[in-house]
Protein backbone atom coordinates (compact mmCIF):
# COMPACT_ATOMS: atom_id res chain seq x y z
CA UNK A 1 0.00 0.00 0.00
CA UNK A 2 0.96 3.78 -0.95
CA UNK A 3 0.44 6.14 2.17
CA UNK A 4 -1.09 10.20 1.09
CA UNK A 5 2.62 10.84 1.83
CA UNK A 6 4.17 8.76 -0.48
CA UNK A 7 1.75 9.78 -3.17
CA UNK A 8 2.14 13.62 -2.73
CA UNK A 9 5.46 12.79 -3.51
CA UNK A 10 5.16 12.26 -7.30
CA UNK A 11 4.79 15.40 -9.25
CA UNK A 12 2.14 15.07 -11.91
CA UNK A 13 1.91 17.77 -14.58
CA UNK A 14 0.20 19.24 -17.79
CA UNK A 15 2.75 18.60 -20.98
CA UNK A 16 2.21 18.87 -24.66
CA UNK A 17 3.75 16.42 -27.15
CA UNK A 18 6.38 18.86 -29.21
CA UNK A 19 8.28 15.81 -31.33
CA UNK A 20 7.94 12.46 -31.69
CA UNK A 21 10.89 9.73 -32.82
CA UNK A 22 11.26 6.40 -33.10
CA UNK A 23 13.82 4.41 -31.02
CA UNK A 24 16.47 3.42 -32.28
CA UNK A 25 16.95 0.21 -30.63
CA UNK A 26 13.34 -1.03 -29.76
CA UNK A 27 10.31 -1.31 -31.95
CA UNK A 28 7.25 -0.54 -29.53
CA UNK A 29 9.07 2.12 -27.96
CA UNK A 30 8.48 6.26 -29.26
CA UNK A 31 11.25 9.00 -27.95
CA UNK A 32 9.12 11.74 -27.21
CA UNK A 33 9.88 15.68 -26.69
CA UNK A 34 7.43 17.46 -24.12
CA UNK A 35 7.51 20.99 -24.06
CA UNK A 36 6.41 21.35 -19.82
CA UNK A 37 6.31 25.13 -19.77
CA UNK A 38 9.16 25.90 -18.10
CA UNK A 39 11.34 23.54 -19.79
CA UNK A 40 11.49 20.53 -21.96
CA UNK A 41 11.76 17.26 -21.57
CA UNK A 42 12.73 13.34 -23.05
CA UNK A 43 10.65 10.78 -22.24
CA UNK A 44 10.35 7.11 -23.79
CA UNK A 45 6.94 5.44 -24.21
CA UNK A 46 6.18 1.97 -25.15
CA UNK A 47 2.94 3.77 -26.68
CA UNK A 48 4.24 3.10 -30.51
CA UNK A 49 1.26 0.32 -30.71
CA UNK A 50 -1.30 2.33 -30.36
CA UNK A 51 -0.30 5.35 -31.69
CA UNK A 52 1.35 7.08 -34.83
CA UNK A 53 3.28 10.22 -34.84
CA UNK A 54 1.14 12.66 -36.16
CA UNK A 55 -1.70 11.54 -34.09
CA UNK A 56 0.60 12.40 -30.65
CA UNK A 57 2.29 15.53 -31.75
CA UNK A 58 0.08 18.31 -30.03
CA UNK A 59 -1.45 16.06 -27.43
CA UNK A 60 -1.32 17.02 -23.90
CA UNK A 61 -0.68 14.36 -21.62
CA UNK A 62 -0.10 14.10 -17.69
CA UNK A 63 3.72 13.63 -17.20
CA UNK A 64 5.46 12.68 -13.87
CA UNK A 65 7.48 15.25 -13.81
CA UNK A 66 9.76 14.60 -10.91
CA UNK A 67 10.86 10.73 -12.06
CA UNK A 68 14.41 9.76 -11.69
CA UNK A 69 15.98 9.92 -15.28
CA UNK A 70 16.37 6.74 -16.84
CA UNK A 71 18.48 4.51 -19.55
CA UNK A 72 15.69 2.84 -21.54
CA UNK A 73 17.85 0.52 -24.42
CA UNK A 74 20.43 3.17 -24.84
CA UNK A 75 18.38 6.27 -24.65
CA UNK A 76 17.34 8.63 -21.50
CA UNK A 77 13.78 8.56 -20.77
CA UNK A 78 13.46 11.83 -18.05
CA UNK A 79 10.38 11.24 -16.97
CA UNK A 80 7.07 9.08 -17.78
CA UNK A 81 3.72 9.81 -19.29
CA UNK A 82 0.26 8.20 -17.96
CA UNK A 83 -0.98 5.76 -20.10
CA UNK A 84 -3.59 2.63 -19.30
CA UNK A 85 -3.99 -0.79 -20.76
CA UNK A 86 -6.35 -3.77 -21.36
CA UNK A 87 -7.18 -6.16 -24.22
CA UNK A 88 -8.46 -3.44 -26.97
CA UNK A 89 -4.93 -1.70 -26.79
CA UNK A 90 -3.52 1.20 -24.83
CA UNK A 91 -4.67 5.49 -24.17
CA UNK A 92 -3.16 7.52 -23.27
CA UNK A 93 -4.48 9.52 -19.83
CA UNK A 94 -5.22 13.60 -21.31
CA UNK A 95 -6.63 16.41 -19.62
CA UNK A 96 -10.09 16.69 -20.86
CA UNK A 97 -9.35 20.15 -21.65
CA UNK A 98 -6.16 22.31 -22.67
CA UNK A 99 -4.44 23.50 -19.23
CA UNK A 100 -1.54 25.79 -19.10
CA UNK A 101 1.94 23.45 -19.88
CA UNK A 102 2.94 22.53 -16.60
CA UNK A 103 -0.44 22.78 -14.40
CA UNK A 104 0.07 20.62 -11.70
CA UNK A 105 -2.17 17.32 -11.72
CA UNK A 106 -3.46 16.45 -8.17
Amino acid sequence: MVTIDDFRKIELRVAQIKEVNDHPNADKLLVLVLDVGDKTKQVVAGIKSGYTRETLLGKYVVLVDNLEPALLRGVESQGMILAGSDESGITLVIPEKPLKLGSVVK
